[in-house]
């Protein structure tokens, strides 16, 4: 037993099993949304929606298991948000591909990760960002999953005049808001699995008002859909042509998939310390950019999008999830769903509210650290921390507050402080906008 987790990272004399299980409990409960989004998303395309099901946990399987083994870093890993949006939305319905093209997209895509990963390209663009900006992501990233939690819990709504207003205190809403009261008294009091028994506990609380839906018919267990409808159906047709808007859809794809990662990856290590005081480097950052590169490509011959690490990975993280037995318990509730999917999809989504809404606390922490008293650094960061919950996007928010922190250097005359990668980096940005 102790060699099976010492090759997950685990030391016995550092970390607890019990922690480490409970923390991919807390992830995966967290982001277990995806199992009941992604099918409903891509199903536009006309995929079919069961094998849709479980491609999405296949691929979630093994980008898991790769980031448990190989990382040995507790983050989990799915088919993203947004990311699927532009497989269906834009790709698709938008620009005339098949859904087999698109697959091929996001496995050329993900082949790329891999080589830009294997010569540590991902490591080299993550260093080059400015210390001030990879604490602003951070920041960022808190009040963009914070805010997904609220809008989750029915405590925001859309509003014609405003946008964004708060909502009615409907029985949900009112379960959503009491989850986050009594999740920060747990959590204020150290109590372990806090997010965990919170989540558990606002989900029984909401089956006698009906906020927590028991279908008719319910049964714990169910037979897995076959994924043949869609596995390794990707068509490759349009690179083999030389289709140069192929190229373009490619780099497109990278350039979010690229920023979503590193962006999480930023903001949960540093959420959760796992990075040196000294140079503010990640510690194994390549290998769990590896893992999500790996997922990626397997995802597209899964037939599933663009896979990528979970910012809700946080609330692991922050219930104690350190090693990659976290991210091994996240794999292995991902191959439970398979079978179980009628209880987990039961969870509603005012019980999870908490947890986002309590990591994004946590992840605010790091605005102490920026500096405001030098403009040029202060407004890049501000452009970054808003543009996130304010567009549903971390890439967007980096980009914009890398833009502004190039252009800011350049009109004070502070030439020097801007890296020749940060140059290229802006370049790109901007001719990402102008083809895209």
């Amino acid at each position: 037993m102790n060699t099976f987790l010492s090759l997950l990272g685990f030391d016995p004399a550092k970390h607890s099993v019990k922690v480490e299980m409970m923390a991919g409990l807390t992830t995966f409960l967290t982001m277990s949304y995806i199992l009941a989004v992604n099918p409903l998303i891509l199903g536009e395309t006309g995929m079919d929606k069961g094998a849709i099901f479980s491609a999405t946990v296949v691929a979630a399987a093994i980008a898991s298991l790769v980031m448990a083994f190989y990382a040995r870093m507790p983050y989990g890993l799915a088919s993203g948000m947004g990311l699927n949006a532009f497989f269906a939305y834009t790709l698709v319905l938008a620009m005339g591909y098949t859904y087999q093209e698109a697959l091929g997209v996001v496995f050329f895509e993900g082949v790329v990760f891999i080589l830009l990963t294997a010569f540590k390209v991902r490591e080299f663009l993550f260093n080059a960002i400015p210390l001030n900006l990879r604490y602003s992501i951070s920041v960022g990233i808190g009040l963009f999953v914070a805010y997904i939690g609220l809008v989750n819990g029915g405590i925001i709504v859309s509003s014609e005049a405003t946008v964004t207003a708060l909502g009615p205190w409907t029985v949900s809403a009112l379960i959503a808001f009491a989850g986050i009261l009594v999740g920060g008294a747990l959590m204020a009091l150290k109590v372990h699995g806090a997010l965990f028994y919170t989540i558990i506990g606002m989900t029984l609380v909401g089956i006698p008002f009906g906020v927590t839906q028991i279908p008719e018919g319910f049964s714990l267990v169910s037979m897995p859909q076959s994924m043949e409808p869609i596995a390794f159906k990707a068509d490759f047709s349009r690179f083999l042509s030389f289709d140069l808007n192929f190229y373009v859809v490619v780099f497109a794809l990278l350039i979010m998939d690229l920023f979503d990662t590193l962006g999480t990856l930023i903001g949960a290590s540093t959420s959760a310390g796992m990075v040196d005081p000294k140079t503010g480097k990640i510690h194994g950052l390549n290998r769990a950019m590896m893992a999500d590169a790996v997922g990626t490509t397997a995802g597209a011959l899964c037939g599933t999008s663009t896979v990528t690490t979970y910012v809700e990975s946080v609330t692991g993280i922050v219930a104690g999830g350190r090693t990659g037995l976290t991210s091994f318990t996240i794999a292995l509730l991902f191959l439970v769903a398979l079978f179980f999917s009628p209880l987990i999809l039961i969870v509603p989504s005012a019980a999870t509210t908490c947890a986002l809404v309590l990591v994004g606390v946590m992840m605010t922490k790091p605005i102490l650290k920026v500096n405001f008293s030098d403009f040029t650094e202060a407004v890049p960061a501000l452009i970054t921390i808003i543009t996130m919950p304010f567009t549903s996007s971390i890439s967007e928010g980096i980009v914009l507050g890398m833009l502004s922190y190039v252009a800011l250097k350049m009109l004070t005359g502070r030439y020097k402080e801007i890296s020749l990668v940060m140059y290229i980096l802006s370049a790109i940005f901007i001719l990402k906008y102008v083809v895209v």
